[in-house]
């Protein structure tokens, strides 16, 4: 049991390494290393690799933002076998709609609480 936690710490770590890596030295925007890093997720999905690196990793895969893609593909591939064409679209939503709605809310909540700030130069 100890060892998945050692695989949880050093594979999400590796992920958030290689995002921090695109942003100080590629100089990417957070806003195109977190799209990067979907996209990441979705390709390893579909290749078949990144449900084995759950099994090895547990939450260190499924907490990072490249999980976010895995399930959009993983959405996406199982409702398409069902449905065929019109499943690719309803299942990325079907199995992602509650981390969207979630978001959305909880973004709502916390600008509506917290006052924004202009940016700093």
């Amino acid at each position: 049991m100890e060892i998945t936690f050692l695989f949880a710490f050093i594979v999400g770590g590796v992920i958030c390494m290689i995002g921090q890596l695109l942003m100080d030295v590629a100089k990417l925007t957070p806003g195109h290393t977190l799209s990067i890093l979907v996209v990441c997720g979705a390709i390893l999905d579909g290749l078949g690799l990144y449900e084995p690196l759950i099994d090895l990793a547990g939450a260190g895969a499924t907490i990072p933002i490249t999980s976010f893609g895995n399930s959009l593909t993983h959405g996406a591939m199982a409702e398409a076998e069902k449905h065929g064409w019109i499943g690719v679209l309803t299942g990325m939503f079907e199995v992602t709609s509650s981390g969207i709605s979630a978001a959305i809310i909880f973004g709502f909540i916390a600008a509506f609480i917290f006052k924004s700030k202009g940016k700093v130069d």
